[in-house]
């Protein structure tokens, strides 16, 4: 999963740098504000999957005595700082530059350069967008889209996603209103351009940090795995029943499982510790992404810990 989703990262990050400087050209060259927002966008995506595979390393990073659970959520983190920066350096800045465009209109010159920019990028990013959506159709199983979003522990694997859906939308939007500008000869439409693009930017920033915030307050693991956990639990000898049980996310593949466990009141401390122990390893074999399972032992009639 990891390796696939730096493939997606590292495949936008070349193309939105190189999409970029080509369009810092063209807008210089044809003083078009649509284009002047697409090339800020590009250079903010680019910003973005750099953040994203900083995030990636750092959550790898062991645990230590002040992280005892190691820096999964590093990643939640600096997805979530990603969805800012769509917001305020792409959303942002693309709808202020649409209003001083409005303001004070320039002519479009050789708006030929825009067009032939616009479908070169199109292409690069379409590239990006399907490597992405593989990578997200791999991680979504049979789910539907925004089931799979809503579901998904990994961030990384619909961020790319967002980003490049968005960009593909821009160079249809910058498009569109580049074209109007020119037929109706009104350069202000080139600015509502721009203030579109900003708003799709910031539509989709949105929905990330929503996202990220649900992962970074901590999210319980898929209720499958919780049901399978507590059937292992429940199927050790000497196990009469799991009170509750908490599962919680630390990253995309590192999940802590807490229970409460009713033992037979005939077992000794060392069988306990042997079903405990049995009960881990049986977790961590069926499902790799269980780091670490916490049993306390407690009787099934809550009151009765009280008498004793």
């Amino acid at each position: 999963m990891a390796d696939r989703a730096k493939l997606a990262i590292y495949t936008a990050l070349g193309g939105n740098l190189a999409i970029a400087a080509t369009k810092f050209a063209a807008a210089l060259v044809t003083g078009s504000s649509s284009m002047l927002t697409e090339s800020i966008h590009s250079l903010v995506d680019t910003g973005n999957q750099g953040l994203l595979l900083y995030g990636i390393r750092r959550a790898r990073r062991p645990s230590d005595l002040v992280h005892p659970f190691g820096y999964g959520r590093e990643l939640y983190f600096w997805s979530f700082v990603v969805a800012l920066l769509i917001f305020a350096g792409g959303a942002g800045v693309s709808i202020y530059e649409g209003i001083a465009h409005i303001r004070s209109p320039q002519p479009i010159d050789r708006p030929w350069i825009n067009f032939a920019v616009l479908g070169a990028s199109f292409l690069f990013e379409g590239g990006s967008w399907l490597v992405a959506f593989r990578q997200f159709r791999a991680a979504q199983g049979n789910m539907g889209w925004w089931a799979a979003v809503r579901r998904s522990k990994d961030p990384t694997s619909f961020a790319v996603l967002f980003e490049d859906s968005a960009a593909l939308l821009g160079i249809v939007i910058a498009t569109i209103f580049i074209a109007l500008a020119i037929h109706r000869n009104d350069p202000r439409l080139d600015g509502m351009g721009s203030i579109f693009i900003g708003i799709v930017l910031a539509l989709v920033a949105l929905l990330l940090a929503r996202e990220c915030k649900g992962l970074l307050i901590g999210e319980r693991a898929r209720p499958e795995v919780s049901a399978a956990i507590r059937e292992i639990a429940c199927g050790e000898p000497g196990v009469c029943g799991v009170n509750d049980m908490a599962t919680l996310h630390l990253a995309p593949d590192q999940i802590v499982v807490t229970m409460s466990i009713d033992f037979a009141d005939d077992l000794v401390t060392p069988q306990i510790e042997r079903a405990v122990a049995n009960i881990e390893r049986r977790a961590k074999e069926r499902f790799p992404d269980v780091r670490s399972v916490f049993v306390r032992p407690q009787s099934g009639d809550p009151q009765a810990d009280d008498i004793e």
